[in-house]
């Protein structure tokens, strides 16, 4: 993580040289730059912490207090069902992207595969009833954004569910400590009394917040620099082009980092200069990956894993894009 915290700083730091020395006569000084960094920095710190900590304790509850074989009589035992099962899981837990880390990782410590766990990472920002209800309360049914983003969603993570079954070690996906982990929680017997569970729970609760919190803050201040670093002005000046709106907007919401919680009522200000293609693939995409999520994915897949999985829900986001402009 020291690796990490240093390469976010060294990239923070060109970041803000590069803008101030290529600023032109009237630009902004460092100082502005430096205050408007730490703003977007903070915010995204400020409105992604309260997730991450509703995540890591629904985690330490499954972990500890929901037994496994009530989750395994509860699921489907064909595999496809069972993705498409836990792709639904969001509905009942309106967690973000940020907490849905943690919780998968409570998936998988209590045996769930590592395609079942991404299904669950990728489909429930944006199956979860806050989400649904912002982006209603933003858009209603015009252009089929609301629809686009719900059945989106869920198409694309259990597209990438399916993609990663078919892996021959699907374990080796993990980060050898993360997987290392796992292997040690299945040793385990289920603790006997509620003080056991309790200060297992509490431990865990520490451990899982050591490896999150730096995350988060790594990816939350290389998300606020390059926001410094680009002009909105250049996204906005593509939004009527049914090509690059998609993927323009597509830049902005992995550079944005902003909750699925609230990031409707974000690009809301973009829909009339956007097309409704663009908009979904914004609400879609950025639900999904962006700078923040990959810092958190990081603590639990490999680096070739999350090149994939950018990879397929990019590419995916695209046509998704392409597809509602074509009928808008």
């Amino acid at each position: 993580m020291l690796v990490g915290v240093l390469a976010g700083a060294a990239l923070v730091g060109l970041l803000l040289v590069l803008r101030t020395v290529t600023a032109g006569p009237g630009g902004a000084g460092l100082p502005d730059r430096v205050s408007d960094f730490v703003t977007l920095s903070v915010s995204v710190v400020i409105e992604s912490l309260p997730f991450v900590f509703l995540g890591i304790l629904i985690s330490a509850v499954v972990r500890f207090w929901v037994p496994d074989r009530w989750l395994q009589r509860v699921m489907p035992r064909t595999p496809w069902l069972r993705r498409v099962t836990i792709s639904l899981v969001g509905v009942l837990l309106p967690v973000c992207e940020c907490g849905n880390v943690p919780l998968a990782r409570g998936f998988l410590m209590k045996g769930f595969s590592v395609p079942e766990a991404m299904t669950f990472i990728l489909a429930a920002p944006i199956l979860n009833p806050v989400t649904i209800v912002t982006t209603y309360q933003a858009f209603g049914w015009d252009d089929g954004i609301l629809a686009g983003r719900i059945i989106g969603g869920f198409v694309i993570a259990n597209l990438v569910g399916w993609l990663f079954s078919r892996h021959p070690q699907p374990w080796s996906l993990l980060t050898p400590s993360f997987e290392a982990a796992c292997r040690a929680e299945a040793g385990h017997d289920a603790p006997a009394g509620q003080r056991v569970r309790l200060r297992r729970a509490v431990v865990a609760f520490a451990e899982e917040t050591s490896t999150m919190l730096p995350a988060l803050v790594v990816g939350s201040a290389i998300a606020g620099a390059i926001q410094v670093g680009i002009s909105r002005d250049v996204l906005v000046a593509l939004g009527g082009n049914p090509v690059w709106s998609v993927l323009a907007l597509m830049a902005l919401a992995f550079v944005i980092a902003i909750c699925s919680n609230v990031d409707a009522f974000f690009v809301l200000a973009f829909g009339s200069t956007f097309l409704p293609g663009g908009v979904v693939a914004f609400l879609v995409f950025g639900a999904m990956i962006d700078i923040k999520m990959l810092t958190l994915l990081r603590t639990t897949f490999t680096t070739k894993a999350l090149a994939l999985l950018v990879t397929v829900v990019a590419l995916a986001s695209i046509a998704l894009g392409f597809g509602v402009n074509l009928l808008a």
